[in-house]
């Protein structure tokens, strides 16, 4: 049976990323996006989820559902505390991109570093981790390290910049830790550069394709 997934955007550029990952992992999903780019410069300018951001974004997710949607996909680790609440109003599986890389770490050792370019990302993710260590009862100690330079090149369209702040991050926090969590899923593009690593660095974009895979797989 042909499955569909929607994804909720909050800006653009995830966007190619995910439809070529889907494609790979799950070439016979159609995947639809709904994209709010006006979501995130708001979490931003008020340090977190505002009521109007949580209310569109639960009003998206009801209408994925109403439009046809066999699953949710929240694509913006800054609004996944909005994806928590949305789940209470549909009746369809909502997946977060970064909850199966918060499981892989937590099993992965107590030691975790998360990187991440935006505060408004940082603490969802470090929250998160902390919620998987106490369901899955293991211990978590999170290592954070915020690329706020990275951030600002980014966002002027320096992507080598980006690229050098960030990869010399992770290569720093290797040394500490047992496994790096990369809270943006826009880090996906530092893959090839990064090599053979000492200690697991995990990418959330492949990781949660391949949960909403295997959530579609038990669907009825």
């Amino acid at each position: 049976m042909s499955r569909t997934v929607f994804i909720i955007h909050t800006n653009r550029l995830a966007g190619e990323d995910l439809m070529r990952l889907f494609g790979e992992i799950a070439p016979d999903v159609t995947v639809r996006n709904i994209i709010d780019d006006s979501m995130l410069p708001e979490v931003l300018a008020n340090g977190g989820v505002t009521p109007g951001v949580l209310r569109r974004y639960c009003t998206y997710a009801v209408q994925a559902q109403m439009a046809g949607a066999d699953l949710i996909l929240n694509q913006c680790s800054s609004v996944g505390e909005a994806a928590d609440i949305a789940r209470s109003m549909v009746t369809i599986p909502l997946v977060k991109i970064d909850e199966r890389m918060a499981e892989v770490a937590c099993h992965t050792g107590s030691r975790i570093g998360v990187v991440a370019t935006a505060s408004s990302t940082m603490g969802p993710t470090v929250r998160l981790i902390m919620r998987t260590a106490a369901r899955l009862g293991t211990e978590a100690t999170v290592t954070e390290v915020l690329c706020a330079d990275a951030f600002e090149r980014i966002i002027v369209g320096d992507k080598e910049g980006h690229n050098r702040i960030v990869l010399a991050a992770i290569r720093e926090l290797m040394n500490t830790v047992d496994v790096v969590v990369c809270a943006q899923g826009s880090m996906l593009a530092l893959q090839p550069e990064l090599g053979e690593t000492p200690v697991p660095v995990l990418m959330s974009p492949p990781l949660g394709i391949k949960h909403a895979a295997d959530v579609l797989a038990t669907l009825k």
